[in-house]
């Protein structure tokens, strides 16, 4: 049931917000690795996505000194309404970033990093060349500490940026990530200024330049989505060739975002996932506090794994 609106002085404002279920679990960590987690990003002047959209797993994987890395500020050019990154006007591209973002990985000892950006519709590129300056600088910094690292990128939609997406694949990511978010019908209310066929374009282009690429999307449900919608989403999806795909449950961050029209329950989180795999994504994960970055350094190895299989499934036919 969706939120009472009320009319005050002209304005729609909700009435009530849904009571959060039992199975909505916020984890806190009382562990001095996140504190000093948190004290590394601001010695270095790094942004992360973990903060800046108030990410319900924070304190455990800060625990585990796993942070995804918001590269190019933290003011969108966009106002999602789901989003708690603020919006406006952006400044200067930090020219030193991947630089200290490389330091950041090292210090942290990641061996998957996972590097996301705000939007930047003001830039010619979108953002693209901070993105590639950061994969190089990141596997750089690895092979001089006899590391091999895996990067993987959530990017924007650089849409109106053309070549964008090519700078960013020929800095050979391992995992190529861009969410989706929802399904067409809620786009304009939920996420304006994006086209969805253009996103599931983008994936379908970033996997048909670099085949050996992970390509990955996620979604939130709660917002009014209905189930046959996020089953066409899946679809397109796999038509796009995408391997890996997120499901969670939106939380409104403030009052002023969007609404939680429904809260589903973990048995549907399942059944989600069971109709994914049968569409042939090569993992899936589908649960109510699933994010994007959730787990991605073990994600990695299990998509590894899952191509390793499917290809010796063939060979073996």
């Amino acid at each position: 049931m969706a939120d009472t609106l009320l009319k005050i002085e002209g304005r729609e404002t909700a009435a009530a917000e849904l009571p959060r279920p039992p199975w909505i679990r916020i984890r806190l960590s009382a562990d001095p690795v996140v504190d000093q987690t948190r004290q590394l990003m601001r010695r270095l002047k790094l942004n992360t996505v973990c903060e800046e959209a108030a990410c319900p797993n924070l304190s455990e994987c800060w625990s585990q000194r796993h942070a995804t890395v918001m590269i190019l500020g933290s003011i969108c050019t966009r106002a999602c309404a789901f989003c708690n990154v603020d919006t406006g006007k952006p400044g200067d591209v930090d020219t030193g970033e991947p630089e200290h973002l490389a330091a950041a990985v090292a210090e942290l000892g990641l061996e998957h990093v996972v590097i996301t950006s705000v939007d930047r519709d003001d830039l010619p590129d979108g953002g693209a060349a901070q993105f590639a300056g950061s994969i190089e600088a990141i596997r750089r910094h690895g092979k001089e500490r006899g590391r091999e690292m895996s990067v993987e990128v959530l990017t924007p939609d650089f849409r109106r940026k053309p070549g964008a997406l090519e700078v960013v694949v020929a800095a050979a990511p391992d995992v190529f990530n861009h969410n989706l978010e929802t399904v067409p019908r809620l786009y304009r209310r939920v996420r304006p200024g994006a086209d969805y066929r253009h996103s599931l374009a983008l994936l379908a282009e970033a996997k048909r330049l670099r085949a050996e690429m992970f390509t990955k999307s996620g979604i939130m449900v709660g917002l009014g989505e209905r189930r046959g919608e996020i089953l066409q989403v899946m679809d397109d999806l796999r038509d796009a060739e995408v391997d890996f795909l997120t499901i969670g449950q939106y939380l409104r961050p403030t009052p002023r975002h969007a609404s939680v029209e429904r809260y589903m329950p973990p048995e549907e989180f399942e059944g989600l996932a069971s109709e994914a795999r049968t569409r042939g994504f090569l993992l899936v994960s589908s649960s109510p506090l699933t994010r994007s970055s959730y787990h991605a350094g073990e994600d990695f190895r299990k998509l590894q794994r899952a191509r390793l299989e499917k290809l010796n499934t063939r060979i073996d036919a």
